[in-house]
């Protein structure tokens, strides 16, 4: 289970988290030419959201937050895709896969949200 900071709304942390749970779950997956691809889509997806939302708190304006948001949302819709996939193709990863989707989902909303309360 991700464990976040006493501040749950803290997107910095909470992303890096997710995206070392992401790492830890990549890494525990046995490799086979299914799941290689599944697995090398879900770091990149995973990690970016993280990395993108950094890039976000340090823009040099609006509109280059708000694309950066947009970008957090798309990466985080695109790794619980990889997560359900990744779910399917290794039965023994089910359950965490689908923690890190429900944690996911509610990033996804959050950057929703964030990005249509940005003008």
């Amino acid at each position: 289970m991700i464990k976040v900071s006493n501040n749950k709304y803290d997107l910095e942390e909470r992303t890096t988290k997710f995206s070392e749970a992401i790492i830890d779950l990549c890494k525990k997956a046995p490799k086979n030419v299914v799941t290689i691809p599944i697995l090398d889509q879900l770091i990149r997806s995973g990690t970016s959201m993280g990395a993108n939302y950094m890039e976000a708190n340090g823009a040099s304006s609006r509109k280059d937050f708000r694309n950066k948001i947009f970008i957090c949302k798309k990466e985080a819709k695109e790794a619980a895709y990889w997560l359900r996939l990744l779910a399917k193709a290794v039965a023994e990863l089910k359950d965490e896969c689908r923690r890190l989707w429900k944690e996911v989902h509610e990033l996804t909303l959050i950057f929703s949200k964030i990005a249509a309360n940005t003008k």
